[in-house]
C-alpha cells in the first residue's frame, strides 16, 4: 500500500506501507526514512491495522503547523504506534481503552529502533 502527498508542483512525499515490516518514506530530494514495525509479543488480530496507521498518520499531520520532512517522519511513527495497538486485541477493543500516556510510551519505544525528532 502506498500514499502520495502531492502539491501543485507535483509529488512531494511517497509513503510505502509494508504491513508487519514497517513503512518507508521518500521525498523528492531522494531522502529516505525507514520505520520498522514494532515487535510485539503477540498479534491477536491484524484487521484494521492499516486503517489505524492512516488515522494516526493523518491525525498527527493535522496537528502540525507545517508539513515537512520531520513532520512526515513523526507521522509515520505515530501511525505505526497506533496500528501496533490495534493488532493486540479484536477490532477497536484496545484503542478504546488507551490513554495519551500509553500512546506516548509506545511512540517512545520507536526511539529505540529509529532516529526521529
Amino acid at each position: 500500500v502506498s500514499f502520495l502527498l502531492e502539491t501543485a508542483m507535483g509529488t512531494k512525499y511517497l509513503i510505502i506501507k509494508k504491513g508487519e515490516h514497517g513503512a518507508l518514506l521518500f521525498d523528492k530530494n531522494n531522502n529516505v526514512f525507514s520505520a520498522p514495525a514494532l515487535l510485539l509479543d503477540e498479534v491477536f488480530d491484524p484487521t484494521g491495522a492499516g486503517d489505524t496507521f492512516a488515522g494516526g498518520f493523518v491525525g498527527h499531520l493535522s496537528s502540525c503547523d507545517t508539513i515537512n520532512w520531520e513532520a512526515m517522519k513523526k507521522a509515520i511513527i505515530v501511525g505505526s504506534a497506533m496500528a501496533s495497538f490495534t493488532v493486540e486485541k479484536f477490532g477497536i477493543e484496545k484503542l478504546i481503552e488507551l490513554d495519551k500516556s500509553q500512546i506516548e510510551e509506545r511512540i517512545n519505544e520507536f526511539k529505540n529502533l529509529v532516529s526521529f525528532n
